[in-house]
């Protein structure tokens, strides 16, 4: 590890953190983090430990955005102004939504973790064809139609 300071200014000292991973099969992996915490003997594996915590969190959600069904790689294209950024807030919204969904709805967790199926592109695939071709009247309704098959409700298909 390597403990670097620069001066910026009279006011602001940032430190710079590099850490070299060798993993076990002999690759190495060069990390870098530029932050304004102390870096001590004492807090250096701890802040790099942090960093490398938060690489994974990160990591891990944008894969999520990428590759279960909210394509957030999509090119929106560059639109009106700020559309582009405007469906990226959206996509932000619909993740955050589906987040606590996940973590404090029974309901909704029935249906992601279907035996067999557990995506979340599936579920999305799943929501819009329900919504498509089914009379929804609450949450709870689609998540077990979906989580027990739409015969375990009694959804009234939309004549509209």
């Amino acid at each position: 590890m390597v403990l670097a300071s620069f001066i910026r200014d009279k006011t602001e000292r940032v430190n710079v953190l590099d850490y070299i991973e060798i993993d076990k099969k002999g690759n190495q992996h060069v990390w870098c983090w530029v932050t304004d915490l102390e870096l001590t003997d004492d807090t250096v594996e701890s802040t790099m430990r942090g960093g490398r915590c938060r690489w994974r969190i990160e990591n891990e959600t944008f894969n999520t955005l990428k590759n279960q069904g909210y394509q957030l790689e999509h090119n929106y294209g560059h639109g009106e102004k700020h559309l582009a950024t405007n469906f990226a807030y959206l996509t932000f919204l619909a993740f955050l939504v589906a987040q606590i969904q996940e973590l404090s709805c029974p309901k909704f967790q029935q249906a992601l973790n279907k035996p067999g199926k557990p995506t979340r592109k599936r579920l999305w695939r799943k929501i819009t064809s329900f919504f498509l071709t089914l009379m929804i009247d609450r949450w709870d309704s689609l998540f077990k139609a979906i989580a027990h098959g739409a015969k375990a409700q009694k959804i009234a298909f939309d004549t509209s």
